[in-house]
């Protein structure tokens, strides 16, 4: 299959993620990205703030999500979720920008990658190349820690506002460099279709 098919066909699928559309933060710069002829995306998330619960399994597949909000939050909004909590331990976690982009060739990739680093995004890196290359951006803007042992909330209310604050924080930096590196590659669109 070349790489013309693929695009076509991932980009004609129906979303299957949870919220079933790409987050509104985050279109803009995945529109982009897929109107590169040697680019397209297959995921991607804006950033988050959540509420975990994590099983006593400790399988990935088992974790629920007991609060998930892609804009920032507000104390009030995080503790309303903190009463009557199931029996199993809870995560406060902020995650940050994730993109997952097939690129043409090693050399495409490589474009991409240089881009995201100028805007900050340091932990990204070519994934695969066997079937498909694959480029992951993310940011590093993210943190996690653990707030109810087997369903018993051990933080108190100034603790839990420090989290909230920080979290709203880090995502509105995250938020920024989203729309630095739409602005960047947007710039750049001509020379990168010249380039490739």
């Amino acid at each position: 299959m070349n790489f013309e098919k693929e695009k076509k066909d991932c980009l004609n699928k129906i979303d299957k993620s949870k919220k079933g559309s790409i987050d509104k933060k985050i279109k803009e710069l995945v529109d982009l990205i897929n109107s590169l002829k040697d680019y397209y995306t297959t995921s991607s998330c804006s950033g988050r703030i959540l509420l975990i619960k994590r099983p006593k399994s400790g399988k990935k597949c088992d974790v629920d999500f007991l609060f998930e909000s892609h804009n920032k939050v507000s104390f009030e909004e995080v503790k309303s979720y903190l009463k009557n909590i199931p029996k199993q331990d809870l995560w406060f976690r902020q995650e940050s920008m994730i993109l997952h982009v097939v690129c043409r060739t090693i050399e495409n990739a490589q474009k991409i990658l240089d881009l995201s680093n100028r805007i900050g995004f340091k932990h990204s890196g070519i994934i695969t190349t066997r079937k498909k290359i694959v480029v992951e951006i993310i940011g590093s803007e993210q943190f996690d820690t653990i707030i109810a042992k087997h369903g018993k909330v051990f933080v108190g209310d100034e603790y839990l506002r420090l989290l909230v604050d920080e979290a709203d924080k880090k995502l509105e930096i995250n938020n920024r460099k989203i729309k630095r590196f739409y602005g960047l590659i947007k710039s750049l669109k001509g020379q990168m279709a010249q380039l490739s």
